[in-house]
């Protein structure tokens, strides 16, 4: 990868469908067979969580490869606080141009960004393999729990990066998962109708 290949802008309305297909693309039978990762970014940029100030997109040769994308929501604190902070994702690099480091560039710039706008921390559902190279580190480590998920499940895919040093310090509690990341597979099935067809395939390792 070439730094000066690449810009990394925000999305513009007229990108929604280019990205849409985009994010399609690059959850394809990863997770399930099919995905609903670009259903979920159409409801989301509706949502009053959503903020559209980390809404990103990387370009290469005038083409969309990448976006990612922020909301905001809470840790609801043990001491009863409620403690802000922000989910990321879904993040996505269009297949042919994964593993090649464009990926992390994207994540390590919206971060950046993110942190310049004030925002203490960022927690989401990852690989610790890849996000641990950009800083993030389990969030059981920083007393912060999954919502719904028992004691003694394995919490490793939740994950944490502070953006302001010691923001999470004395801090514990549940963190809440805004509620425009659930969505209906009947929606899903009848967004997708709009997009070229694509055969969904029971792939291992997926998680659904």
């Amino acid at each position: 990868m070439n730094t000066n290949d690449y810009t990394i802008r925000l999305e513009k309305e007229k990108d929604y469908r280019e990205v849409e297909n985009l994010i399609r693309e690059a959850f394809w039978n990863v997770y399930r067979p099919g995905c609903s990762e670009h259903y979920v970014i159409h409801v989301l940029r509706g949502d009053p969580a959503f903020v559209k100030e980390l809404d990103f997109v990387m370009e290469r040769g005038g083409r969309l490869i990448g976006q990612n994308m922020f909301m905001r929501t809470v840790i609801e604190a043990d001491d009863g606080r409620m403690i802000p902070v922000l989910t990321m994702g879904p993040i996505g690099i269009t297949p042919e141009f994964k593993r090649k480091g464009y990926g992390k560039a994207l994540l390590d710039y919206s971060l950046k960004k993110a942190a310049e706008l004030g925002y203490g921390a960022v927690l989401f559902e990852g690989n610790i393999g890849f996000y641990g190279k950009s800083g993030f580190d389990y969030a059981r480590n920083f007393g912060i729990r999954y919502h719904d998920l028992p004691e003694d499940a394995d919490s490793s895919f939740f994950l944490c990066k502070e953006l302001i040093p010691g923001y999470l310090d004395g801090i514990t509690g549940v963190y809440q998962t805004p509620q425009g990341y659930y969505v209906k597979d009947s929606d899903v099935e009848e967004f997708d109708k709009g997009f070229p067809q694509k055969q969904k395939l029971k792939l291992p390792g997926q998680l659904f």
